[in-house]
Order: structure tokens, then sequence, then C-alpha cells
């Protein structure tokens, strides 16, 4: 990747000046620069820099952000460049909600048809997963985030939970929910199940499964590949000719006799030809594909992964075979590569956020990730350019890129 392919266009493109105003005005904060306040929309991309140059302070990134902002008029020469206490009373001016809301504007799909890697047949890939951020340990901070563990065990920082939706091929997030550490993942995931969009085929490791967590996310009308718990049992309905076969999912409480009717009942109108439809609330027909995975040691065991699908067709427009749902479902590790390049890279290892009060906590997270988008854009865009697999563009490269050509060369979209 070229440095000319980077400079002005870094953030101007994903994260552009009207989603922040619109977002300003949305959550009415004031965007009025009056005896030294700082304007909203130059805080937030104040906040954006902190996350772009994680190992330099306040007034050290001020400088660098401010002097990209000139070059677009947005920057007055006759006004100094903010100070550290400047920068954060501006920041509590500007609150936990104005990032969050620019988030959900630009963080759409990255991929496009000719993204490598980021399709199954016409199912755009995307994966849920959730992670920790470690935050300062303030009272603040600990009465809004909790800790991990407790006593002896208890962890040395504060704890912030992310979950997210994140687009496979690219590792770009779509949308994420942000709470305590005492929330817990599926709680979080429940929330973005109703913003899947019909063209996505979300994969879910086992730990999201819930009957209830299945019901909120086939009503969004997205394709669904999910591993199964080892404890969930599943009555053959229907061998299919790829080898995967129908089932039933029967919520929790139906249970004894009206279980096995429902079970009965559903085998009997498919082996009528009938569609097997059945009431959401109480029941939902799936596919089933099992298959082995040969052990890493070399033991022999192996391992046994179930998933679930309601793509129930093994063929057709609108159908997958089980070994392209099987191979599809690996692609969820690559949600694990999208957390590394966000906490290893982009924030440093071991690094704790910058932020000592829970609503600046959360702004900067969202910082955090809206960079993150913009980068995978980025990247994307150079693999497409070069016929690549977006897999194949360093994300360690392109942040070095950017952290050298963002400064005074307008890296931030005033």
């Amino acid at each position: 990747m070229r440095p000319d392919q980077v400079s002005v266009g870094v953030l101007v493109s994903a994260v552009p000046r009207d989603a922040v105003d619109d977002a300003v005005a949305a959550c009415g904060v004031g965007d009025k620069r009056a005896g030294g306040t700082l304007p909203a929309h130059v805080t937030a991309y104040l906040t954006m820099g902190l996350c772009l140059f994680s190992d330099e302070d306040y007034t050290e990134v001020a400088t660098k952000v401010t002097g990209a902002l000139t070059a677009f008029g947005c920057w007055d020469a006759g006004w100094s460049v903010p100070t550290s206490g400047g920068i954060s009373q501006a920041r509590k001016r500007l609150g936990p909600k104005v990032l969050a809301e620019v988030f959900e504007r630009v963080a759409g799909p990255v991929a496009t048809r000719s993204t490598r890697g980021a399709w199954l047949r016409g199912w755009r890939l995307v994966a849920i997963d959730g992670f920790e951020v470690d935050v300062p340990d303030t009272k603040a901070n600990a009465a809004e985030f909790g800790y991990a563990g407790s006593g002896d065990n208890r962890s040395g920082f504060c704890k912030a939970r992310v979950v997210a939706l994140a687009e496979c091929g690219t590792h770009a997030f779509l949308a994420a929910e942000v709470g305590a550490y005492s929330v817990g993942e599926k709680t979080l995931a429940n929330r973005l199940y109703q913003r899947l969009r019909r063209d996505e085929l979300l994969t879910a490791d086992r730990n999201f499964y819930s009957f209830t967590a299945w019901d909120l996310a086939t009503r969004s009308g997205a394709g669904l590949l999910w591993r199964t718990p080892t404890q969930l049992k599943l009555p053959m309905v229907q061998i299919l000719p790829d080898g995967s076969y129908l089932s039933v999912l029967i919520n929790p409480k139906i249970r004894g006799a009206r279980r096995r009717a429902a079970i009965t009942a559903t085998a009997r109108e498919i082996a009528d030809g009938g569609s097997g439809e059945l009431d959401p609330t109480e029941a939902h027909l799936v596919r089933v594909i099992e298959y082995d995975v040969p052990d890493r040691e070399g033991n022999g065991t192996g391992e046994l992964i179930v998933l679930l699908s309601n793509i129930l067709d093994p063929g057709g427009d609108n159908g997958a075979r089980a070994d392209e749902l099987a191979a599809g479902y690996h692609q969820r590790w690559e949600e694990e590569t999208g957390n590394d390049q966000l906490k290893t890279h982009l924030r440093g290892p071991g690094k704790v956020l910058r932020s000592k009060l829970p609503e600046l906590v959360y702004q900067e997270i969202w910082a955090w990730l809206l960079v993150h988008h913009a980068l995978t854009t980025l990247a994307t865009r150079a693999a497409e350019a070069a016929d690549l697999d977006p897999d194949r563009v360093s994300f360690a490269r392109v942040l070095r890129i950017t952290r050298r050509t963002a400064i005074g060369t307008a890296g931030f979209s005033p």
C-alpha cells in the first residue's frame, strides 16, 4: 500500500463531517466556539485522535489534529491549541452519546461484491463476539463497570464489556453494545439481533445460543449459522441429500408429551410435503450440519462440530450445501482478528483506556470503534484495488501509514 493512498482520505470518507454534525444535533450538544470553548465536532475528532495516537498525551494529539483541521478552515489561526484540561472539559460537554450516534450512522457494511472472502453465495458473512476492555481503576468507573473476579482473584482494573457484530471478510465492526462487566454477553447480544440485515449470514459460537436469542435473530430475516451447545438435544426429523438433517428447536418451557407431540407433528407434515411451519414462540424448524475436526495434537480424538442453520435447502438459489456452511462457519474466527486489531495494534497490548469517568469511557470506546472502522475501510479498498483478500493487507502497516500521514495532512475530516 502506497502512502499516497492514505493521507487526506483516511477518515474523511468513513467518518464525514456531516455525520458528526447530525449526531451533535441529534444529541442536543452545542456546537459554537465561544470564550475558548471547543466546538463539539472538533472535540469529536480530537477524541478519535486520542484513539489513533494511543501513545501520545492530550496536548501532543491536539497539536497534530488541529494542524490537520486548519487545512479545512475549521480551525481559526487565532485560536490556541487546547490544553489537556481544556480537552477534558470539552469531552465532558460532548458526553457519551454523540460518538455512539456517529458510529450508528457510519458503521455500515464495508465489503462490496468484489471483496474476496466476504461472501457465502448471496450472504454477507458476519460474526458476533464479545471482548473486555480495561478501564482506569477509579471509584466512578468501579461503580459503573465493576471488576472481573473477586477477593484475591479480582482483576487489577475495572472492565467494560463490548459485544459486536463484525463483517468476517473485512473485520469491520457493524454494530456494538457496550455495558458493565456484570452485563452478560448474551444480554448485550440480544440487543443486536434486530439490527441484522436480510442479506447477512450470522455465525455465532455456542455460548450465544438460547431459544430466545435464536428467535430474535430469526425474526430479523437474516441467515443464521450457529454452533450448538453440548446439552442441546436435536431430534432428527428428515435426512437431507447432503448428509445434513432437519430438526426442531422447541421452547424449553414446552416439556413432556407436548414436546414429543410437536416433534411428531412436524415430522409428519414434512413427510407429507408440507413446509413444517411452526409457531415461532414455541418452535423453529432448523437444519443441522455435523462434521468432525481432526485433533490438532495428533492423538486421534478429534472434535464433533454441530451447527444449526435456518438455511433449510441444501441446493437451489436460496440454499447452501453442508460443506459450504461448514466452511462459512469457520470464517467466524475473523472477528477474533478484528478484536486483536483493536486491542493489540490500535490500543496497544496491555494498555488501559485513558478515561477516568464512566461517560468518557463510553465515549472513548465508541471513538476507538470508529477509528478501527475507518482503518478497515481503507484496508478493504486497497485490497479490492489489488484484487486481494483484505486478510492480505497488514492492519499494522495501514495504522503506521495513517499515523504518519495524519499529521498536518487532514487525517481527520473537519
